[in-house]
């Protein structure tokens, strides 16, 4: 056999040959990634080419689809790397794979910018959008999106103009990967080690558990707790040791201020001056301006109207739980911070009897998805089946093939839960590929994936999860229904690719369920005796559903006027971050604000993220997910015509129309926000 026949292939060329053409995780090797994305590139311009030198007059079939779709005879290459690479980035990262994308991050965003700053194939586009004939609604959708996005991106500029936009934009693209590298490496970096049995009073077992299972790991003695959700919340709300609370509490919250090479100060001022400048180079007066002109809020007033009126609506219920909180902590001064958590849990204790820690063993992580996949098979009747042929990309991740209710395919799904070395902290939904109907006019079904970080197994006990992380669950679940009910033409419409102020509709209405004795009932049952959850139980989690939800809104509402700061800014930014923050978010504060601590720089949402000048989007989907319960409520939580409304009307649709016209056709009229005050208790029910 000669040297050219046992050649290996880039898994990247070929078709992956796995169940339903999935990634295949166990052949890439990190050699592929900068192959593909070069082949990619290459392929992408031949394919411009192609377009922009076809001699017949520009259509849409010959000028927008070729923009979209897959390219004529190849799959897409370059999004096929680009999706593994970066998601994996996030969820599966070491330093040769970040050292791989400082490389390809700024060769990438070039690539972008000469596709959207590419005269000739901005006059065809050009052409179609004012010369088109008789198209659908989702036809007409993708042209105006793509004409727009090209305007978006400069086509409408000089040639100076287009030169400095390729500046900013390669800068901030660059800067934007820098703080979420800092971010994960100092998250990683903090550890706090006891030696002491003394210092672990008041914590539960299962957090000890899990942080000798930690020190092990470490190859530590004693007990190790980290800045990873579940080992530092449970210690937050239940260690006794104050000074320790605090040290974990300032390690938390300074993050990536230190003087090392992590610190993001620097970087977020730049980020927000460079997205002011390519604002305004595009005519926008700010940030905010340009982002929002694609929205449901539609512009800033609205934004600040929507944060107003909920600090108006819950301001005064939330001062009056800090004031049960201080009588509980025994103190009429104000709670410094790492106290919060502690007394919380105390006065939810004093108030309803409960506590976290009384429900984990009723929440085993195995009997959680079978709760989660059953509660989707109620509403629409799809069902869930492991396939272990379908490769993964660590053996925390689990693989489904997903199938419909006349037992057809509808979807991979992948579902990865605990936190670890090479991951990001927080949780979220992506996918592997998207869906959309290919030119022989087969239905693609999409490949999601949710990844989260809930707590861990340890050797003496299985994964056992707080309500939290249920809801967080349920979240990111709402979030992978939505793409894999995706059923448009083109994936660029399809899912989750919607205004960014609605797609956590479909993620916030699916937190509803977490409080419902009904779907509780389905999979909460004790990890060793097989008993389900007491109805005393459930009386408490459904009569405690609103503890502290005006605090919590409040929350929610200093992050979105954070964002608005940053990105209404006209002029220069030149403040220094921590004292502006202080001010920012200063009308939706309660508690004490320390100098020395900083949301900003750990602020991924809005920095690294897509949610620039949009973190009101949650509480702008929460109406809407309020709104859209009320009609299950209503009917029956798990009613079927109900759900297969929501999910013909709105999961299903994508982005291929307005969404408050995919909304209305669901509920019959506009949300108001009085489900949602009723819902939190600020509004009293009627009868």
């Amino acid at each position: 056999m000669n040297e050219q026949s046992t050649k290996r292939i880039n898994p990247f060329f070929e078709p992956y040959n796995t169940p339903h053409d999935a990634a295949p995780f166990d052949r890439i090797r990190l050699e592929d990634y900068e192959e593909a994305f070069m082949e990619g590139i290459r392929r992408d311009n031949e394919q411009i080419e192609k377009t922009i030198n076809n001699p017949e007059k520009p259509t849409f079939n010959n000028t927008i689809i070729n923009i979209d779709d897959d390219t004529e005879g190849y799959y897409d290459l370059l999004d096929r790397v680009s999706t593994v690479f970066f998601n994996l980035l996030s969820a599966e990262t070491n330093d040769e794979m970040d050292a791989l994308a400082q490389k390809m991050q700024p060769i990438l965003t070039q690539h972008a910018n000469d596709v959207r700053l590419n005269e000739k194939l901005f006059e065809r586009v050009k052409y179609v959008h004012r010369h088109h004939g008789k198209l659908t609604p989702e036809e007409k959708m993708l042209l105006d999106n793509c004409y727009d996005g090209f305007v978006r991106s400069g086509a409408l500029l000089d040639k100076e103009g287009k030169d400095k936009l390729r500046q900013l934009t390669e800068e901030a693209s660059m800067l934007s990967l820098q703080f979420s590298q800092n971010l994960l490496k100092e998250n990683k970096a903090y550890t706090l080690h006891i030696t002491d049995a003394a210092q672990l009073d008041g914590l539960p077992d299962t957090a000890i558990e899990a942080a000798a299972a930690e020190a092990k790991a470490q190859d530590k003695e004693g007990w190790v707790f980290t800045l990873d959700f579940p080992s530092y919340s449970p210690f937050m709300t239940y260690s006794t040791q104050r000074e320790l609370r605090k040290e974990m509490y300032m390690a938390k919250n300074t993050e990536c201020i230190h003087d090392n090479d992590c610190n993001n100060l620097e970087i977020c001022k730049r980020i927000i001056n460079l997205r002011r400048e390519i604002a305004q180079l595009l005519g926008f007066k700010t940030y905010a301006d340009y982002v929002l002109k694609n929205r449901m809020a539609g512009n800033v007033r609205s934004v600040y109207k929507l944060l107003n009126d909920l600090i108006d609506a819950y301001k005064p219920a939330a001062k009056k739980e800090r004031e049960e909180l201080k009588t509980i902590a025994k103190t009429s001064d104000a709670l410094e911070p790492w106290d919060v958590s502690f007394y919380s849990h105390r006065l939810k204790l004093k108030k309803y009897n409960l506590d976290a820690e009384m429900l984990r063993p009723y929440f085993q992580l195995e009997k959680v998805i079978d709760g989660v996949f059953g509660l989707a098979n109620k509403l629409y009747g799809i069902t869930f089946k492991e396939n272990k042929d379908i490769p993964v990309y660590h053996p925390d991740v689990k693989a489904y093939e997903v199938f419909d209710k006349d037992g057809s395919y509808l979807a991979v799904f992948y579902a990865d839960f605990h936190p670890r070395k090479g991951k990001q902290g927080g949780a979220w939904m992506t996918q592997y590929q998207g869906q959309f109907i290919d030119k022989k006019g087969e239905n693609v079904r999409p490949h999601v994936s949710v990844v989260m970080n809930l707590t861990k197994p340890t050797p003496e006990k299985p994964a056992l999860l707080t309500l939290g992380e249920v809801e967080t669950f349920l979240h990111e679940f709402g979030h992978s229904l939505h793409g894999m009910f995706a059923n448009t033409r083109f994936e660029s419409l399809s899912g989750t690719n919607v205004w960014w102020d609605f797609v956590e509709l479909p993620s916030q209405f699916m937190e509803n369920y977490s409080v419902e004795k009904d779907f509780l009932r389905t999979f909460a049952f004790h990890y060793q005796t097989g008993e389900p959850l007491p109805d005393e139980l459930i009386r408490r989690i459904v009569k405690s559903r609103n503890f502290m939800a005006a605090t919590a809104c409040l929350r929610q509402v200093s992050f979105g006027l954070l964002d608005m700061a940053y990105y209404t800014q006209k002029d220069e930014f030149t403040d220094d971050i921590i004292p502006f923050e202080k001010k920012a978010w200063k009308k939706a504060i309660l508690g004490k604000q320390l100098p020395d601590t900083c949301m900003t720089v750990q602020f991924s949402h809005i920095m690294a993220g897509g949610y620039a000048a949009g973190y009101y989007s949650y509480k702008w989907a929460e109406v809407l997910d309020a709104d859209a319960f009320s009609v299950f409520k209503k009917r029956g939580i798990f009613d079927q015509a109900t759900a297969q409304s929501f999910r013909d009307n709105v999961l299903s649709k994508g982005g291929t129309e307005n969404p408050m016209t995919l909304y209305k056709r669901f509920r019959g009229s506009e949300p108001t926000i009085d489900a949602l005050l009723k819902r939190n208790g600020i509004k009293r029910q009627t009868k």
